[in-house]
């Protein structure tokens, strides 16, 4: 079950986190490499990213010239630095040799806030594997490194905080789980009270809306952007059980009710969504899969939306359309990647404009 919503002081003097659908300078990624964590998925995972970037990227059919946002693209060492300028030829790129250990910058990248005065800030946080079930050499560096090559001030948080377990309107409402930021996994010994005094201070929050459990067989813990996205002030999207053998189904309807019993920031009932769920996906050893549509990247002139080969992909992405008139929706098959333990919106991370 889910927890009422709690209001919380404190708003980073005067940073905050930007809604996903605020003006993006740039969006963090990291070139899918590792032969030995991908194993025979890497060519799919590779060819999932890139067509992933080119989305972000908006190319102009007429002139050739992307009108995305640039892609800030990390790579491991040189040789595979040629490889990843190879397959994003022609896009608004900037690679950086940074060692990290897999490609979830959504976790392992700084949040990027911004403040009211135009400045920008790299709030990083840390990082234990989630919650030591996946520690990988590098993956604890990557905040410090691409803050600085960022050129942006840092704050610097001595809590875990991984950036999918977090969800933000832009206007002071934090959307989590229990399962996740209560785990005592990530910050044992800490209170309730005092995450929430913590989030509303790091991402300039005022209110904290806490949901259950996320999916079934979730590395994460349940983050909150498998399950659950602001796609406007007020508006949530979540998803719903369609096909009777839908692993997540009461999941699913538990979350829905809980959302529409919950106020944002403003004093707003939230207006709850539903998409249909991907349904039973298996990996390659028939177990069964967190896949969901709601892990998708809002970028600039493009929404990233994973799909699965399923029956419902088309359904999802024609309902995604709905949400976001301004924006192409593109569907890029993610089963290679969720084999890896997510989706498009785990392998990116935004970096905001300045207000204005």
């Amino acid at each position: 079950m889910a927890e009422s919503s709690t209001k919380a002081s404190g708003r980073a003097g005067a940073l905050r986190q930007p809604a996903e659908w605020a003006a993006h300078r740039a969006v963090w990624v990291a070139w899918p490499s590792d032969p030995e964590l991908w194993t025979t998925a890497l060519p799919a995972a590779q060819a999932a990213f890139t067509a992933m970037c080119r989305a972000i990227a908006d190319v102009d059919p007429e002139t050739g010239r992307p009108r995305g946002e640039r892609l800030e693209v990390l790579v491991p060492d040189a040789a595979r630095e040629r490889d990843a300028r190879a397959a994003l030829d022609g896009l608004d790129a900037r690679f950086h040799v940074i060692p990290f250990g897999d490609i979830w910058m959504r976790d392992i990248a700084p949040i990027f806030l911004v403040g009211e005065g135009g400045e920008r800030v790299a709030a990083r946080f840390a990082f234990n594997g989630w919650g030591e079930k996946y520690v990988l050499p590098g993956d604890d560096g990557v905040a410090a490194a691409v803050a600085a090559a960022s050129g942006l001030p840092e704050r610097v948080h001595a809590l875990v905080l991984e950036g999918g377990s977090v969800e933000v309107d832009g206007e002071g409402t934090i959307l989590t789980t229990t399962q996740c930021l209560l785990n005592p996994n990530r910050n044992p010994g800490v209170s309730r009270e005092r995450i929430e005094a913590f989030l509303c201070d790091a991402l300039g929050g005022e209110t904290v809306l806490w949901l259950g459990d996320g999916l079934l067989n979730d590395h994460t813990d349940g983050h909150v952007d498998t399950v659950a996205r602001f796609v406007a002030p007020g508006v949530v999207v979540c998803m719903e059980a369609r096909e009777p053998d839908d692993p997540n189904r009461e999941v699913l309807e538990t979350m829905a009710r809980d959302l529409a019993a919950m106020s944002d920031a403003r004093g707003r009932r939230l207006e709850v969504v539903r998409i249909p769920s991907p349904g039973r996906v298996l990996d390659a050893r028939g177990e069964i899969m967190p896949a969901s549509y709601v892990n998708f990247y809002i970028g600039n002139r493009a929404v990233v939306v994973p799909i699965y080969g399923q029956a419902a992909d088309a359904a999802a992405l024609d309902a995604i359309a709905g949400l976001f008139p301004g924006r192409r929706v593109v569907g890029v098959n993610a089963r290679a990647v969720l084999e890896g333990g997510g989706a498009f919106h785990c392998i990116t991370q935004q970096e905001p404009e300045g207000l204005r």
